[in-house]
């Protein structure tokens, strides 16, 4: 985490480019130093992996004090129930930045039916109830659990490297 914050003061010189950084943080401990600093210009944990609503309602509120946006991180490898969470949490936060949104597949559109859509740029959240995504057991019977893993990253040393 050092050498991150290292790397991330140095770009913060030399650039006027906002930075965005922490989709892989995991608590408000991982993102406190370059908050307060001000070395990033949006944080961009996800819901599911910062701890919930509760803790990234911390969060949030840690970097409206420093004038640092949400960014909130959106990948196809979250589930639209991640994606509705963090659009309702959008609609909310006062220091609200930008929300990342990756389409997802058609079948896991029918799995997981939900109210937010994507239109002319923007998120919207919907109107269904709590965060708007529902799942259809019977559907999601067809597509079984494969455990699958992300290719491993080393350095050229051979140390492992988290990406």
């Amino acid at each position: 985490m050092q050498c991150l914050r290292s790397y991330i003061r140095l770009f913060r010189q030399h650039t006027t480019t906002p930075i965005a950084v922490g989709e892989v943080f995991s608590s408000i401990h991982d993102c406190h130093q370059l908050i307060s600093e001000q070395l990033i210009d949006y944080i961009r944990t996800t819901i599911v992996h910062a701890g919930g609503i509760s803790h990234l309602r911390r969060i949030a509120h840690l970097a409206e004090l420093y004038h640092v946006r949400t960014g909130f991180h959106g990948a196809t490898d979250l589930s639209p129930v991640t994606m509705g969470a963090a659009v309702h949490f959008d609609t909310w936060v006062p220091n609200f930045g930008i929300q990342e949104y990756m389409r997802q597949t058609d079948q896991t559109n029918e799995v997981f039916p939900h109210d937010h859509r994507f239109d002319k740029g923007f998120m919207l959240a919907g109107e269904k109830p709590g965060h708007g995504v529902d799942i259809d057991e019977t559907l999601a019977a067809k597509y079984p659990y494969q455990r699958a893993y992300l290719p491993v990253n080393r350095l050229e040393d051979g140390t492992l490297y988290n990406w």
